[in-house]
């Protein structure tokens, strides 16, 4: 658990993208000529190469372009917000280090610490420090995840062998945990006021949401996962949750570490999926009244209901009409479905 000193730390550097005039100069200088848009958590979120980014995550996505280097055994969790990025970060770094962690150990990492702090947001990572450390775990590689377009990731990613695997997730359900989740932070980082749902409903279908439009982020990924298979594997939220011990062993495949026929007749798969499960994680007590050193928030937060469907409580039948009509709109042609 984060102690008070490290988590004012964490905040003080929220609070310094809370106004124009106290941002990095760097920033200062690449926001100039930028559209602009009202903010979820900041002010101001810009439109950079036409994907929208609060002052923070631009700050470190403009770093992370200029400095981060990729290894060739780099893996990295790629996701839009509230699309399973917790989920699919919990599996990832118990399926990759099964041998160093068994799924039966009583000390497991993920037992006592968030998925969120095993593996590290690289954009927010640099929005912090130029040179953040990513240590490689037992294996000798190193985990870490983006919520950044496929578009915006740096040049390195490309000239090495690192692996990407992307997540989505039908978008009414998206847009209903992406409006908790900025209105719990609003409220107990900041004491904001929430924002009423038509409105996020309406700045969601005209792309204005964080690292939006969802519709360019997800098809950057999805058609370089149909060139690319080798180096990018694409998931969906929906089948992980009908069938996780099928996604685990795809992901495993991916990354060239398929279970052996021991690991399947004693049972890892199942323990590795029952480990991360929503119920499992959501019930642990770090994730219940623990914070996240790494992003400065309450665990909780990124623990709602972990639910398909859930959208039917919260959209009307125009609203769930109107963002059908877009998806199919935007996905036209390209194979994707929901």
């Amino acid at each position: 658990m984060a102690s008070p000193s490290d988590l004012n730390t964490s905040n003080s550097f929220m609070h310094q993208f809370l106004q124009e005039s106290s941002y990095p100069e760097e920033l200062k200088q690449s926001i100039i000529s930028l559209p602009r848009e009202e903010g979820w958590l900041y002010p101001h979120m810009y439109n950079y190469k036409g994907f929208w980014l609060d002052s923070e995550f631009l700050h470190g996505a403009l770093r992370c372009q200029k400095h981060f280097q990729a290894q060739h055994s780099d893996i990295i969790v790629c996701t839009l917000p509230k699309c399973g990025t917790t989920w699919l970060k919990a599996l990832v770094f118990a399926l990759t280090t099964r041998k160093q962690f068994p799924v039966s150990q009583q000390t497991h990492p993920l037992l006592t610490t968030s998925p969120q702090e095993l593996i590290r947001n690289m954009e927010f990572s640099y929005s912090r420090e130029i040179s953040p450390d990513f240590p490689m775990n037992g294996n000798g590689f190193r985990v870490l995840s983006t919520h950044l377009p496929l578009e915006l990731l740096p040049k390195s990613v490309w000239e090495s062998k690192c692996k990407l695997i992307c997540v989505c997730r039908n978008q009414k359900d998206t847009v209903v945990s992406y409006w908790h989740f900025m209105n719990k932070l609003r409220a107990e980082l900041l004491g904001l006021e929430a924002i009423p749902f038509p409105e996020t409903f309406d700045r969601y279908c005209r792309g204005a949401s964080m690292f939006g439009p969802f519709w360019d982020h997800v098809l950057g990924y999805w058609k370089e996962s149909l060139e690319n298979p080798g180096k990018v594997l694409f998931l969906k939220y929906e089948e992980i949750k009908e069938e996780p011990e099928v996604e685990l062993r795809r992901i495993a495949g991916f990354l060239g570490c398929p279970f052996s026929e021991e690991e399947e007749e004693g049972g890892v798969v199942g323990g590795i999926s029952r480990l991360c499960s929503f119920e499992s994680l959501s019930n642990l007590e770090v994730n219940k009244t623990g914070k996240c050193l790494f992003f400065g928030r309450p665990n909780n937060v990124y623990f709602r209901k972990g639910k398909v469907g859930d959208w039917r409580n919260h959209l009307t039948d125009e609203m769930a009409g109107k963002l059908d009509q877009i998806v199919e709109e935007k996905f036209k042609g390209t194979g994707l479905k929901f």
